[in-house]
């Protein structure tokens, strides 16, 4: 009998198909922020100044296939290193399976439904801007908050 569980329910991050891999992704486009680590503390702070690929009204990368290229550092979340991601909000699915907590009911393979993560809030969406309009100077100025993250 095959069993009638989900994917994400049924394998390890790393027995996903590229495929299932790349479904997790909720499409809220918090990944694509600018970080600041506290040099004394090693806490890492959220901005609302994202990476200047971003779509900020799609929440997603306008040249996802070639991104490195243009964007050099841009981290390619990988299933063996995701457990090292604690710089990813709680609320996305790669740490959220990588942590054995269930999907979140407005995730898009949960709700069937590519615009419930804009609807629960949990999106960028409208709310950032692109670093190509913002002093990296002044990133300090915009560490935000995200609902899910407090």
């Amino acid at each position: 009998m095959v069993s009638q569980r989900p994917f994400w329910q049924r394998k390890k991050l790393d027995e996903m198909t590229e495929s299932e891999w790349e479904s997790l992704c909720d499409g809220c486009g918090r990944c694509c922020l600018h970080r600041l680590e506290d040099e004394d503390t090693g806490e890492v702070y959220t901005t609302c100044v994202s990476c200047r690929l971003l779509d900020t009204h799609s929440c997603r990368c306008t040249n996802y296939p070639q991104r490195k290229k243009q964007v050099p550092d841009c981290i390619q979340l990988q299933p063996a290193d995701v457990a090292n991601f604690t710089w990813l909000p709680v609320t996305c699915a790669y740490r959220t399976l990588a942590e054995g907590r269930p999907l979140a009911d407005w995730h898009p393979l949960i709700s069937g439904d590519p615009n419930s993560v804009h609807e629960a809030g949990i999106s960028v969406q409208d709310k950032v801007v692109s670093e190509e309009n913002v002093d990296p100077e002044d990133y300090e100025d915009h560490i935000v908050v995200w609902v899910g993250d407090e």
